[in-house]
């Protein structure tokens, strides 16, 4: 292994490269970030403004006035919303736990 800033050879185990001090990533933990899908548990009609706040680690109600407003004013909002609705993929985590609590009701 090489580094990519300097060039010089790398340990296996080696965290950083000792000729520049760059970090090689070795025993970092990996940080997946999360995927845009639509939110079902906080959905309101499709779930593409919960989704995209998810994402984007924002206040769902900031996200819905922007869209909103982007939907009155250009009119590209409507189009935006319904493109994302075809094109995001549901949430199957946050739909996981509500299918499970829903057999419970039955008892």
């Amino acid at each position: 292994m090489f580094c990519t800033q300097c060039g010089s050879a790398l340990g296996d185990k080696d965290r950083f490269c000792p000729q520049c001090g760059l970090a090689t990533g070795v025993g970092a933990p990996r940080v997946e970030r999360a995927r845009l899908t639509r939110d079902i548990r906080n959905k309101k009609i499709a779930g593409v403004c919960a989704g995209f706040a998810r994402y984007l680690d924002a206040d769902v109600v900031l996200v819905r006035v922007i869209w909103l407003a982007l939907a009155l004013c250009t009119g590209v909002g409507f189009l935006a919303y319904l493109a994302a609705w075809i094109i995001m993929p549901k949430d199957t985590l946050a739909a996981a736990p509500a299918a499970e609590y829903a057999g419970e009701g039955a008892r």
